[in-house]
């Protein structure tokens, strides 16, 4: 697929980077030499210093040869006039933008995005996608990650595998006999950096990141099986009343029942309006790196922290603030640079939180037309947890799973038949209209859109 992206930050440069390696044709344009001069220096694809929003530029990049253009620019307005060019002078089939201003995200202005008005096909919200990420570790505590397939009706877990795990140890195909009720397929994990799919006599190992397909139903059942008890933090405080801060407030005002939430926000202003705006948080204006704001805000009693302001050494330091004041607190950070994760154990931070890869992620799923309706980036995008459904012309039709012919490097993790969740075994029938979760590595990707009959566009 030809693909054009606008926008050589760290989010261009990794979504080139990651689309590259699935074999895509690539080019890049960015204002900054600065910048198209790292992806010189490091990607092998066409890269134009230049304002994308000149059509003459668009000319240079063979726009009208594109399959998709991705932009993401810094600047909302620039995104949209860019896919409004691809569209109305090179006819771009499929322009997805990021978009941050809350103004341009409010759902009564929903009718802005048509091909008659802004042609725009997918919309990327950064702050909102990473709201809704923040809500769903929220909603599994233990677990380090929680995504949701299927109609929310699978779910994928990220658990650490700690002292208190009491199945370290042992070999998969005896966990099946040891929690028969459990609906679960342990995908594989993250061992010293390198993902593994395990084998039946295979076993997990202290440390280990297992990444765990499960029915949605028993999320509680399947992290107790994992030594991860924790219970759902009703008690929150957020440091950072920004777009994320305020989002997830709003998220949780609407999911969570009995959350009390308290937001300390520095700018006075923005402080006043999100009281407003918010029905049941509490907004202190301050700085929550002040002690006594923090105690004003009675840290000694919050479950967890979530540090989500614009700047990454503040939100480190509210950890460390934080362990020091009221010890044993889930403490959360949001982290634009990617170095500040080797600090994660000696700060004590229970989670660092990447945008960059919440909003890559939210557009690779996008770069596969069809059935895929959901991908899950592991590792910088070296395997990918997908949702596809059987069609009618897909090859796994009446198939069963041993006779699948699947490379090894795919794995089944659960189906949805209509209301039924599956964790298929090697008899495992495949029908049409099944909704098939699976893992795929990186290099499978034509197999899988193959398997799937999915077309690139």
């Amino acid at each position: 697929m030809n693909i054009i992206i606008c926008g050589a930050g760290r989010v261009g440069f990794t979504i080139a980077k990651l689309l590259i390696e699935q074999n895509h044709s690539i080019t890049i344009i960015d204002q900054s030499s600065e910048d198209i001069q790292k992806i010189n220096d490091q990607l092998d694809i066409k890269a134009i210093v230049g304002k994308a929003t000149l059509p003459s530029i668009l000319e240079k990049a063979n726009t009208g040869e594109a399959d998709m253009i991705i932009a993401v620019t810094k600047n909302d307005e620039i995104n949209m006039l860019i896919c409004q060019i691809a569209y109305s002078i090179f006819k771009v089939p499929k322009k997805i933008a990021r978009i941050r201003s809350q103004d341009f995200l409010n759902p009564k202005f929903s009718t802005l995005y048509n091909k008659e008005n802004l042609p725009i096909d997918v919309i990327i919200s950064p702050e909102l996608e990473i709201a809704k990420s923040i809500q769903r570790k929220l909603e599994a505590p233990g677990a380090l990650d929680n995504v949701t397939f299927a109609e929310n009706k699978i779910r994928l877990l990220e658990i650490l595998i700690d002292e208190k795990c009491p199945i370290a140890g042992i070999k998969l195909n005896e966990l099946t006999k040891k929690f028969p009720k459990l609906n679960a397929n342990i995908l594989g994990v993250i061992r010293d950096e390198t993902f593994m799919i395990l084998k039946k006599n295979d076993l997990m190992k202290k440390e280990d990141k297992a990444y765990v397909i499960i029915n949605s139903s028993q999320m509680r059942e399947t992290l107790d099986a994992f030594g991860h008890n924790e219970k759902i933090s009703n008690k929150i405080l957020i440091i950072g009343g920004g777009n994320i801060g305020y989002n997830l407030a709003k998220n949780i005002e609407q999911s969570f029942e009995d959350a009390r939430v308290k937001i300390i926000e520095k700018n006075k202003e923005r402080a006043e309006f999100i009281a407003n705006e918010l029905n049941n948080t509490i907004v202190i204006n301050g700085d929550g790196l002040d002690e006594s704001i923090l105690n004003e805000a009675n840290v000694g009693e919050v479950e967890t922290v979530l540090a989500l302001t614009n700047d990454d050494e503040d939100n480190l330091m509210v950890g460390v603030l934080v362990e020091k004041i009221s010890k044993n607190k889930r403490t959360m950070a949001l982290i634009n640079k990617p170095n500040y994760s080797l600090l994660q154990s000696s700060l004590k931070i229970d989670d660092l939180i990447d945008p960059r890869m919440n909003t890559v992620s939210s557009i690779l799923k996008h770069v596969h037309k069809g059935t895929i309706e959901t991908a899950y980036t592991i590792l910088n995008g070296e395997y990918e947890v997908i949702e596809a459904e059987i069609i009618e012309t897909s090859e796994l039709i009446n198939k069963e799973l041993k006779n699948s012919e699947l490379p090894d490097e795919i794995r089944i993790g659960a189906i949805l038949r209509k209301d039924e969740i599956i964790i298929p075994r090697s008899n495992f029938v495949f029908k049409k209209n099944d909704i098939v979760v699976f893992l795929a590595k990186r290099d499978q990707l034509p197999v899988v859109e193959n398997i799937f009959r999915i077309s690139s566009i």
